[in-house]
């Protein structure tokens, strides 16, 4: 992006004509739903007001920070990131550098936990079902949780101190009643879940990805062997330390999971149900 060139007329339409060709040159697909977050962001409206105010003219000091933010687009640094927030199952997650953003492939999750908790629950002895969210991030899968069915009892764990300080801060923002432990997975963990969600890094460095990765923080992304170390590890934790007929849900790429539900079973977990990325698992 040239730092010093701007369209001669600065309404709102100019600057998102602008926008859209520098986006599209520099290959971003979503060019143009981009333009329009930046710049509503940036003026502190929604899209609905951009469209309906087109030929306002914009201040310099919007247009300053909207065509800083386009350069960190341009640099391909997510959106997420430039903005500070991704909805997840309909609500709004602060995110950083320390956390990697939330996908919608991982509302799978949510819905799984949704379908067994009815079937599952009378098998807990405990009313308040445990529920631990391991690499919580941003703590979007806990809270939701938490917030989906405030019967749980959750606990949202991470080994990075700053993914947990954003978590903390989601947690204030939403008013989720859930607690956050600092652990390299189950380590710290000091009770017997009942159920465990985990979206895990299960990136091999060597797999061809999205240029925007690059961005997000790798302890959230890569493992090794495959990108299947941690999510093993995990399972042989689980298989020492929670009930029978526990619930163990996984996110990983598809081209995984065969693998894992083969190591899975050498762990007493069965394999109940696949959706999308996510896999659930029963301890037997």
């Amino acid at each position: 992006m040239n730092a010093n060139y701007q369209p001669v007329v600065l309404a709102i339409k100019n600057w998102l004509e602008f926008a859209l060709g520098e986006l599209k040159r520099a290959g971003i697909d979503s060019a143009r739903l981009d333009a329009e977050i930046i710049l509503a962001h940036s003026m502190k409206k929604s899209r609905t007001y951009l469209h309906a105010h087109i030929e306002e003219v914009l201040d310099e000091r919007t247009k300053e920070i909207a065509n800083a933010r386009l350069a960190l687009r341009l640099d391909h640094v997510p959106i997420a990131y430039i903005i500070g927030h991704k909805e997840f199952y309909g609500r709004q997650f602060k995110v950083t550098t320390a956390t990697l953003i939330p996908r919608p492939e991982s509302e799978a999750m949510i819905e799984l936990l949704k379908e067994f908790i009815p079937v599952e629950q009378s098998l807990f002895s405990d009313n308040k079902i445990k529920l631990v969210d391991i690499g919580t991030g941003s703590g979007c899968l806990g809270i939701t949780a938490k917030l989906e069915i405030p019967e749980l009892d959750v606990t949202l764990i991470d080994i990075s101190s700053q993914a947990l300080t954003i978590a903390k801060q989601n947690i204030s923002a939403l008013n989720a009643d859930v607690s956050t432990i600092k652990s390299d997975l189950l380590s710290e963990y000091p009770f017997t879940p009942d159920i465990i969600v985990a979206n895990l890094p299960y990136v091999d460095t060597s797999w061809n990805r999205s240029i925007e990765t690059n961005h997000e923080p790798e302890i959230a992304l890569f493992a090794s062997q495959g990108g299947l170390s941690l999510i093993n590890k995990l399972i042989t934790q689980a298989d020492n330390v929670m009930k029978s007929s526990g619930l163990l849900i996984l996110e990983a790429d598809t081209r995984q999971h065969d693998e894992i539900i083969k190591y899975a079973l050498k762990s007493n977990f069965a394999l109940v149900k696949t959706l999308g990325f996510c896999l659930a698992l029963t301890k037997n």
